[in-house]
């Protein structure tokens, strides 16, 4: 399941063809219900709509007049109004200024690039997975963000050679799975970096790389807090804020 502001979307993978008598009685479904209706014969690039055939799925985020399109499988956060949230407290913490040259790691779709973009002359995005990379930039085209880039890079893998990561950063925000970001803290940030907001899924990885923050780098723990982003779960969204003194 996929949900957008403007439908919610069901994807059924499906390894063998569905007869014409299965594709209508989706359609017919989907059209009683209200519900977008994608097939997946395949990998996750044969995700097609079946109804309506222009099925289109986004979010909006309207404090920084954009809106975000996404594909049915692509990761986006799964609480849309708290995710609207955590972009304004991010944001907030990370307090860009219009000089500023922002980096973003572990970017996905752009969901903190593009509205940092709005606030700072520029951000660069950095993600692992290219489809992702490749619809961030689309998004940002679509919603005339000129002053954002992204590229594609392993950030468990060593990029200080990468031209992006020898550049100059004032703040840095991540955004990493549950594994956290300790491999790309082994040589980020640099000393130009003043201020830090971490956003986690797993506050045991956030712990352990607040570590590497303070001791390698330099930085102080400055604010730390957590959201309910999973309702009804054990589970939290953890935002901590470091700065260096």
């Amino acid at each position: 399941m996929a949900a957008g502001d403007d439908l919610v979307a069901l994807i059924f993978r499906h390894l063998q063809p569905l007869s014409a008598a299965d594709l209508q009685a989706l359609t017919e479904f989907g059209q009683r219900c209200g519900l977008g209706i994608y097939l997946q014969p395949g990998g996750i690039d044969s995700v097609a709509p079946l109804w309506p055939a222009d099925a289109r799925l986004s979010f909006r985020v309207p404090a920084y007049e954009l809106e975000i399109e996404f594909r049915p499988l692509d990761f986006i956060q799964v609480n849309g109004g708290m995710n609207l949230r955590m972009i304004d407290h991010a944001l907030g913490l990370l307090d860009p200024q219009p000089a500023d040259r922002v980096l973003d790691l572990f970017c996905g779709l752009g969901n903190f690039t593009l509205p940092l973009a709005r606030r700072c002359a520029e951000a660069v995005g950095v993600e692992g997975e290219a489809g992702l990379v490749r619809r961030a930039a689309a998004n940002a085209q679509r919603n005339g963000v000129q002053n954002a880039t992204f590229h594609c890079a392993d950030l468990a893998a060593d990029q200080r050679v990468a031209a992006w990561s020898r550049e100059d950063y004032d703040l840095l925000l991540l955004d990493p799975p549950r594994s956290g970001a300790a491999e790309v803290l082994d040589y980020l940030p640099g000393r130009s970096v003043r201020r830090v907001v971490y956003v986690s899924c797993h506050p045991g990885s956030l712990a352990r790389d607040a570590g590497i923050l303070v001791e390698r780098h330099g930085f102080k723990l400055r604010s730390a807090g957590v959201m309910d982003m999973f309702p009804h779960t054990a589970h939290v969204e953890s935002i901590a804020l470091f700065e260096r003194p």
